[in-house]
């Protein structure tokens, strides 16, 4: 038997009246979704546990298989075993965007979370210059994708309060900067950082061109190395992961899954969809199961663009599920999984907690439903109020 799990990563939403009331999911063409949705098994899953923040780390981990309870210590961990960064015991991690901030007369706004999705090669310079002019013995910055990196702080502070940049999109960052134990070195940090970033060249040009220059760093989603069984010691499957993001691999890697890098995979509405869904199919040659993670319908929400994530919905669809659906058929036996972590409103530009819709097919038991969409938490034909427990249903 061959498993694939296809995650657009946000594609849940609210209806929208310019959409005639329906959410960007009912309204964008989505044959293939429509499909497994009809001819499959539909159902809801409760992604994130009460008393969770709505993130893509938390909702992935319960869609893995993984109680977010008991094996979720913090974003950047994951992230820094994509990276290749082994963390000691005493090392803490965080996710360090490179953002863009916009003076007012009153205070600093995070004007972009992504630095105006910086290329990775402007940014891995970017990270070097950081951390030869602000890493010390005990601070260390490293390079990811794009806007998204890590800074490990040895025997760092694990009590402090931080907020995700694309929570406050718009908004003053006075009410949201560092708090908590030793949360001064994180603001110093932060603060130095804009000094050495301000008349760098790479940034300059950037705001020569018209784009928006990464001014700032900012510190979030902190957390020490989790431990995790494997999927093999669970359920005896051999795996890959497939996702251009530093977070979604890394979760793979703690999940003993093997990260695949596809060419041109950016995590954004520009990635090579096509490739991926290659490249996963020809992973099931040689392994049980893959875990395809899309990220655009996020990042067309977090942006506020309602165009783009529509176009997101229907390129996942077409260009992904579908070239899965039809490359599958080699295989004499399998089983697909369509859903999302998490919705990801275009009204709130972030995340929230609302259940997710699923569809699998080939069905196994209980209705189908007309479409994938939103429509289908209110009448699931399978529901999970535990989102560790779906993969189970899935797989066994």
């Amino acid at each position: 038997m061959k498993y694939i799990i296809l995650l657009g990563d946000g594609m849940p939403d609210y209806p929208i009246d310019e959409l005639g009331g329906k959410t960007p999911l009912e309204y964008a063409n989505t044959p293939n979704m429509d499909f497994i949705a009809k001819n499959g098994t539909v159902g809801c899953v409760k992604t994130i546990p009460e008393g969770f923040p709505p993130g893509s780390d938390v909702s992935n981990l319960s869609i893995l298989g993984y109680d977010p309870a008991k094996y979720y210590t913090g974003r950047a961990p994951l992230e820094a075993a994509s990276i290749g960064v082994k963390l000691s015991p005493t090392d803490i991690a965080f996710r360090c965007n490179l953002v863009t901030l916009k003076p007012t007369d009153s205070e600093l706004i995070m004007e972009d979370f992504s630095a105006g999705h910086i290329s990775t090669e402007e940014a891995k310079e970017l990270i070097y210059v950081l951390d030869k002019k602000l890493g010390t013995d005990d601070i260390k910055f490293y390079s990811g994708v794009s806007y998204r990196h890590l800074m490990v702080w040895k025997n760092g502070s694990s009590n402090l309060k931080l907020t995700p940049p694309h929570d406050i999109s718009g908004k003053g960052i006075k009410s949201y900067i560092p708090q908590g134990d030793r949360a001064n070195i994180l603001i110093e940090l932060m603060n130095s950082s804009q000094m050495v970033l301000s008349n760098h060249k790479i940034n300059k040009d950037r705001k020569n061109n018209g784009k928006n220059p990464a001014n700032s760093i900012w510190l979030w989603g902190y957390g020490r190395a989790p431990a995790m069984p494997t999927l093999k010691d669970r359920f005896n499957l051999t795996g890959s992961i497939i996702a251009a993001v530093d977070l979604m691999k890394g979760i793979g890697i703690y999940a003993g899954l093997t990260p695949v890098n596809v060419p041109g995979a950016t995590g954004y509405i520009d990635t090579n969809y096509e490739g991926k869904a290659d490249y996963a199919l020809k992973e099931l040659e040689k392994k049980d199961f893959v875990y395809l993670h899309v990220e655009a319908p996020d990042e067309a929400a977090h942006n506020g663009s309602l165009k783009n994530k529509i176009k997101a919905i229907e390129d996942f669809d077409k260009r992904v599920v579908g070239r899965v659906l039809e490359g599958i058929k080699k295989f004499k036996e399998y089983r697909i999984l369509v859903v999302s972590d998490h919705p990801s409103p275009i009204s709130i530009k972030t995340h929230s907690s609302e259940r997710v819709p699923f569809a699998i097919y080939p069905a196994k038991g209980g209705n189908g439903a007309s479409n994938f969409n939103e429509k289908i938490v209110s009448n699931p034909s399978v529901k999970f109020e535990k989102g560790h427990e779906l993969i189970e249903y899935f797989i066994k």
